[in-house]
């Protein structure tokens, strides 16, 4: 008998299971698929640190959530700066004044603001609507249509005029030549790959892979059960499916040591087809004589695959707020991005499991 069944394997799973057990709890992980990780799993090709499923660039503000993942792993000082590729074109993101001086020739500061002002104006956007409109107000028109538009409906699979102000209103944008796009006071990689914080998250606890969660959800073998997949597949979609956005990864090796020059370059125009391509090499500043891209393909999902973006308007709000009123009896736990419909960065993910794992042991005491 465990105390807790934990379903997936991944980051808020990992750290809910390292926690109770460091606190005496008997914790039970399983996963479906056939590694640990969940999407921030790496594998090793070339002898470079390949992330399967996508960039993941750990970056946060919290000192004690910074000092738990460093007990697990050390951390390099890679700084996320993207670029972004227009035609042919390449910008500097986050939005700053290297981005400005390209796009208008402006030098100083009050010049972007001034013309970023004027496209405003122009626009006649006094309370913004959407995410077309959001984003001319923060930027500008030029901006919008060069760097914003596309990708974002590459990646959405939706007009920007469909789609809410919300997803845009983080958008960094800065009055400075700062290419740091989070800003955070830590941020890096593990040095090795995320698998290998992974597995010394769950040193010591037993995981089962290749384990689906339906096969063991008639037994009692758990006081509670920690579930972090999707809510929807929880309760056999019974009231229906919540969309999501997915990606597919084209991923392969180069006979060269250097293919873009930087880790992550964005292609905003909407003719390419692929939103990204991630040189992996450059997350931990490798010196390989090959190198690892993967290009990156937004679609909708489908039964079948990976979900990895929630699609967050009202009306899937609607439905899992549906679904997570069937949850009743206080013995199962709830979170993670999949459970709970929403998009986090990483450390709130660690943030949100250890403060559930303390007040589930506070609770028992």
């Amino acid at each position: 008998m465990y105390d807790y069944l934990i379903v997936g394997a991944g980051l808020y799973g990992s750290v809910f299971a390292r926690v109770m057990t460091d606190a005496g709890k008997k914790v039970l992980v399983i996963d479906k698929r056939s590694h640990i990780g969940g999407n921030c799993y790496t594998e090793q090709i070339e002898g470079i640190n390949v992330h399967k499923y996508g960039a993941h660039i750990f970056h946060t503000n919290d000192e004690e959530v910074w000092k738990f993942v460093n007990r697990y792993a050390s951390f390099n000082r890679y700084t996320n700066s993207p670029v972004a590729n227009y035609n042919g074109e390449l910008y500097s993101l986050p939005f700053n004044m290297y981005t400005f001086n390209r796009m208008w020739g402006v030098v100083t500061p009050d010049e972007a603001k001034s013309k970023i002002d004027e496209q405003r104006k122009e626009a006649g956007i006094k309370e913004p609507s959407n995410l077309e409109e959001q984003a001319i107000s923060l930027v500008g028109k030029d901006i919008y249509e060069k760097l914003i538009k596309g990708y974002t409906q590459k990646q959405w699979g939706r007009p920007c005029n469909e789609l809410p102000a919300s997803i845009i209103k983080r958008l960094p944008v800065r009055f400075t030549f700062d290419n740091n796009y989070f800003n955070a006071l830590y941020q890096g990689i593990p040095i090795g790959g995320y698998t290998k914080l992974f597995e010394k998250l769950l040193e010591g606890i037993e995981v089962r892979l290749d384990t689906d969660y339906a096969s063991l959800k008639g037994d009692s073998i758990a006081s509670k059960v920690v579930y972090t997949g999707a809510l929807d597949e929880y309760f056999d979609y019974k009231l229906g499916r919540l969309e999501y956005r997915t990606v597919r990864f084209e991923t392969e090796v180069l006979d060269t040591d250097n293919f873009q020059g930087n880790a992550v370059v964005n292609y905003t125009d909407e003719s390419t087809p692929y939103t990204r391509i991630i040189e992996h090499k450059f997350f931990e500043f490798g010196t390989q004589e090959k190198t690892v891209i993967s290009r990156e393909y937004s679609s909708e999902w489908k039964p079948g695959d990976e979900p990895f973006y929630p699609v967050n308007d009202d009306k899937n709000d609607a439905l899992h707020e549906k679904y997570a009123a069937l949850i009743t009896a206080g013995d199962v736990l709830l979170g993670g991005r999949m459970a709970d419909y929403k998009y986090y960065d990483m450390d709130v993910t660690v943030r949100k499991a250890i403060d559930a794992a303390k007040k589930e042991l506070e609770g028992n005491d």
